[in-house]
């Protein structure tokens, strides 16, 4: 007796794969075993990426508080000491912004806190 196989799970299975490998050159986006092994890869890149994102805003943010705390007269580490002290809860992302898009009011920020 011939075995049983679910071919309609198996055929779903690598058509979902090889939509995802759309666009991808080559036997990429093709061949089954290579378009496979490259979404699998593809998606460990944007597991890792997606962390790698949030550190790089983070230190984009620092240095622009950064300079524009110089600006100012003061070092990075002194304003974010005194912001904290002086119970300022504004984090590094809105600071930044202001410090970018609304010089004055970081200036007013900086003068509270001096």
């Amino acid at each position: 007796m011939p075995r049983s196989v679910n071919s309609v799970a198996s055929r779903a299975r690598r058509k979902k794969v090889m939509k995802q490998a759309k666009g991808y050159f080559g036997r990429r986006k093709n061949v089954w075993t290579v378009a496979k092994n490259a979404v699998e890869k593809a998606m460990l890149y944007s597991y890792r990426d997606r962390k790698t994102k949030k550190r790089n805003f983070r230190s984009l943010w620092i240095v622009r508080i950064n300079a524009a705390t110089r600006l100012n007269g003061m070092s990075y580490s002194q304003f974010m000491g005194k912001v904290k002290a002086n119970g300022i809860e504004l984090n590094r992302k809105v600071l930044a912004d202001l410090a970018m898009n609304h010089p004055e009011a970081f200036k007013a920020i900086v003068e509270k806190v001096k």
